[in-house]
């Protein structure tokens, strides 16, 4: 709660307790002060404990002055109970009071006369004054006197007030009578003068009473008004969100003034710090606008830049030079640009306020500036100054108002001067005399009038107005406002002129509100206009379907996890066995090519002669060992060939090309954030299971290493399947082939450079060197493809024999292995693959099924924060739009219904202020007679 609250409530009880003697113990309701803090305030706007106009303090119970009129009820029906002498003590002791008020008759006359419902009329003399009083005093006792006798009382009370109408039969001499003779009148007389004192501090306490809930209720319009101007602030920075109209705003105060002009100095001292570019060129190239919120729950100041994203900055130094950083990366051509940069500070020593800063207006342009520089900030500067947004035309004092340049500037946009509120800056630096006639100025009059300012701290160590720091200077600047205007008379309180820092916040604050509240109708309009097209195009294009960035990725995801379950149905043991076995076939081959096949040469020297060619392997004695060795070597090379490392990156690169496919055929080909994250997700998990999986399998063939039996079954399957291995290598070759003779120029060339290089392998052509530059006429490069022409011609016919080889009787029974390498290579790796492709099932493809959809959610649900998610949905083009609908019709909604209800309650302030009072208030109670007992 407010300070400024505080003290209003506690100022009516003090004037009251010095005026009323008895009174209760005060208290509080707890809904009284709960309605006024700071995270209560929309509270009270929607909902009032008590009647519109009224405040805290009218459920604080007060007494009042006693009267006789409002005591002799209660007397009867207490002495109704008592015995007759208790009542003649307590009639006794009221018959004393009534003496006492007759001895201070003349100082009730006197105080009844200032009453507010005194007798206004008497104007002859204060002895005729006090004579007409007492006879109407007497007179209405006497009435009263007479409906008591009418009344049925108890014997002994009706002889008490019968006996000669005073208070008691003796006790004159003590005092207690009602006259040295006991005369009738004279005792009414003292009575009257004690009712007459009490009707006249009754008047007094009424008219303080009154005063105090008038003092009441303006503070609490006064909180009110802030509440309603907080509102409006944060309305118009939904409306900023919304964007894309110049009618879809609220107004702002927009601080013009030529540099030099004392125009930061102003909004620091408003906010307290500096925080505002400095520099000795032109720094302030782009807008700030400064949304100030009044936050008097927190410890520490701080500012925010919501487009940055860089969090709550409690160094002011920071914000500074932040600002300065993102004003000097406009561009030196340029200078200026109409990018405004947001900024928003919370403090509890900053009022409500939505600021515009603007770059200062410059007479002569610099040699490092451009020309256009002056006609760049004129047209930035008529942008902003439009109506409806408030003009706070900033001017120094010793400069005559005639060569303002923001006064001049506002005239173009607002002749009449009706939103244009002046500031006169260094007024210390002019004569008292000049600067108050600059305030009273008629020549160049504003409506808003001026304001006159001194924003500078005294005895500052630098020529810079502020000391740099977190320290807060409002008040430092206050008192020497306070010293500097109260030392000169023109600045008195009479001379009604605006000065200092505090009233400029006061004004602002309420024409900010005042301004605002008149553009709620035109501006409710404009979003009625826009949320009508947005609800067309989002029925129209989008038929109503709604949508959200996490509803987005959440069914992006359902349906990716559902493509990933369809291929974790389909790619099984089965997928697994056809890609190991066609892998350990080309391992198959790449062994044969080795130990039995050609191989490429890379010159033209002559080989050296086969001493067991290839040829002559069917027709080879059984006792020969060389053939033996070379399968034994070839089933050892393949075996320990790492066949588990080998058969796990196989499979892993398949789930991983697999994964990659499904990603281009979802929703997250547009995404490349969720491409990377799904990805990642994949990789990793494959990468983990990798490591232990290979060398688990490595461990479960190795039995293969050391014996290798092989059965019926499995070489004729091996028989079979080697041919068709063999023949699809035969077509690869005859493809390269033939591709190689289309790139050497045809078939005939092809043939006379391999003709010539199997002259010089054979030895019939001596080269002189090793035919590296070229020979017999052809090129190197024709050389080298001749070389490869050549190789591809011998892997056919070695192709070609070996399968006729393997077609016949010969090898049709696995004894002969020795006579057919190839087909008992082909049936180690059937076997091989048979015991990798079901290891890899149970243990690679299981796992990865069950933790890669989990590691999805992990990276792409409850992992990402609401800026990741909006950042993936709006990656794709048309979700983007369809969001931007979607928001821009929610928000619409939103700050239209918020506006209705800010107008309702202004429009229900205005009809209170002005007299009015609400359907729902209880009527007031009366005065005089409506009270009740009373002495007339």
């Amino acid at each position: 709660m407010s300070g400024r609250l505080i003290a209003g409530r506690l100022s009516p009880l003090a004037r009251r307790a010095a005026v009323n003697t008895p009174r209760r113990p005060f208290y509080s309701t707890t809904g009284a002060g709960g309605l006024l803090r700071s995270d209560a305030r929309l509270r009270l706007l929607k909902q009032r404990p008590w009647p519109i106009g009224s405040y805290a303090l009218h459920n604080v119970p007060v007494a009042r002055s006693i009267s006789f009129a409002r005591v002799i009820p209660k007397l009867v029906t207490k002495f109704a109970t008592v015995g007759a002498a208790a009542g003649g003590a307590v009639i006794a002791g009221i018959s004393y009071i009534q003496y006492q008020a007759g001895q201070a008759g003349s100082y009730a006359v006197d105080l009844f006369g200032r009453a507010k419902d005194g007798v206004t009329g008497v104007a002859n003399s204060a002895f005729d004054t006090a004579s007409g009083v007492f006879g109407q005093i007497g007179q209405g006792w006497e009435n009263k006197k007479d409906q008591l006798e009418k009344m049925e009382y108890p014997e002994w009370l009706q002889r008490l007030i019968a006996k000669d109408g005073s208070g008691g039969s003796s006790g004159s001499e003590n005092g207690n009578g009602s006259g040295p003779e006991g005369d009738p009148k004279k005792g009414g007389m003292g009575t009257a003068a004690a009712g007459a004192s009490t009707a006249a501090a009754f008047g007094y306490a009424t008219k303080e009473e009154d005063e105090d809930r008038m003092e009441g209720e303006k503070i609490a319009r006064d909180e009110q008004m802030m509440m309603l101007t907080r509102k409006m602030i944060e309305i118009r920075g939904l409306l900023q969100t919304v964007g894309q109209s110049d009618q879809l705003t609220l107004p702002s105060i927009v601080v013009i003034g030529s540099q030099s002009s004392g125009k930061s100095s102003v909004l620091e001292a408003i906010v307290g710090h500096e925080f505002l570019p400095k520099g000795t060129n032109m720094v302030t190239r782009r807008p700030i606008e400064l949304t100030l919120v009044n936050t008097p729950d927190i410890h520490s100041e701080y500012g925010e830049f919501p487009a940055l994203k860089m969090g709550k900055i409690t160094d002011f130094s920071q914000i500074q030079r932040t600002l300065t950083d993102l004003n000097l990366a406009v561009p030196a051509s340029e200078c200026v640009t109409d990018d405004p940069i947001q900024l928003r500070i919370y403090s509890p020593n900053v009022p409500d306020l939505s600021l515009i800063d603007l770059p200062g207006y410059i007479q002569v342009v610099g040699r490092d500036q451009p020309m256009e520089l002056k006609h760049k900030i004129n047209e930035l500067c008529e942008k902003y100054i439009k109506a409806p947004n408030v003009i706070l035309a900033i001017s120094a004092a010793d400069v005559d108002l005639a060569n303002s340049t923001a006064l001049r500037a506002s005239r173009r946009v607002d002749p009449r001067g009706e939103r244009t509120i002046g500031v006169i800056t260094k007024m210390d630096l002019v004569d008292p005399e000049r600067g108050a006639s600059l305030l009273n100025d008629q020549k160049y009059a504003l409506r808003l009038g001026y304001v006159g300012v001194v924003c500078r701290v005294p005895n500052a160590p630098s020529p810079k107005l502020f000391n740099r720091g977190n320290e807060n200077i409002i008040n430092a600047i206050a008192r020497n406002e306070n010293a500097y205007f109260g030392s000169h008379p023109e600045f008195s309180p009479d001379s009604h002129l605006d000065v200092g820092t505090q009233n400029l916040r006061k004004k602002l604050m309420h024409v900010l509100e005042q301004t605002m509240a008149a553009s709620l109708k035109t501006t409710s309009e404009a979003i009625s206009r826009e949320l009508a097209e947005a609800t067309y195009e989002y029925k129209v294009q989008y038929n109503e379907r709604p949508i959200s960035a996490e509803s987005y990725l959440a069914e992006s995801l359902d349906t990716f996890k559902h493509s990933f379950r369809g291929f974790s149905e389909q790619f099984g043991r089965a997928q697994v066995r056809e890609l190991l076995k066609h892998e350990l076939d080309q391992q198959v081959l790449n062994v044969l090519a080795q130990r039995y096949w050609n191989r490429p040469f890379d010159d033209l020297s002559t080989p050296l002669p086969e001493t067991d060619p290839l040829s002559d392997l069917p027709k080879a004695a059984p006792e020969n060992e060389i053939w033996k060795i070379k399968l034994d070597s070839s089933s050892a090379a393949l075996t320990k060939l790492g066949v588990g490392r080998l058969a796990t990156s196989v499979v892993a690169s398949a789930l991983q090309a697999q994964i990659d496919r499904l990603i281009s055929n979802s929703r997250f080909s547009a995404h490349p954030f969720a491409r990377q994250a799904i990805t990642e997700a994949s990789t990793s998990i494959l990468r983990d299971l990798s490591y232990d999986i290979s060398d688990e399998l490595e461990i479960c063939i190795k039995p293969y290493k050391y014996r290798i039996e092989v059965d019926d079954h499995e070489w004729t399957r091996g028989r079979d399947n080697v041919t068709h291995v063999l023949k699809d290598e035969l077509k690869v070759c005859e493809g390269a082939a033939k591709k190689l003779e289309e790139q050497m120029g045809g078939k005939k060339k092809v043939k006379d450079v391999m003709a010539f290089i199997d002259r010089v392998r054979s030895g019939q052509v001596v080269l002189e060197g090793d035919g590296v530059g070229g020979a017999g006429g052809f090129s190197a490069a024709l050389l080298q493809k001749g070389r490869e022409a050549v190789f591809l011609r011998d892997r056919v016919d070695v192709l070609k024999m070996r399968l006729v080889a393997v077609k016949s009787k010969q090898c049709a029974n696995k004894k002969n292995k020795y006579y057919c390498p190839e087909v008992f290579l082909d049936a180690v790796a059937d076997k091989l693959t048979t015991t990798a492709d079901l290891f890899l099932d149970a243990e690679l493809l299981s796992k990865f099924y069950y933790l890669f959809p989990r590691e999805l959610d992990s990276r792409l649900g409850r992992s990402l924060s609401h800026q990741e998610v909006e950042r993936f949905a709006r990656e794709d083009p048309k979700i983007r739009r369809h969001l931007d609908v979607v928001r821009r019709k929610e928000l619409l909604e939103h700050v239209l219904k918020e506006m209705e209800s800010l107008r309702q309650l202004e429009a229900r302030e205005k009809r209170y202020s002005s007299g009015g009072r609400e359907n729902d208030e209880p009527p007031r109670r009366g005065r005089g007679k409506e009270r009740g007992w009373s002495l007339f």
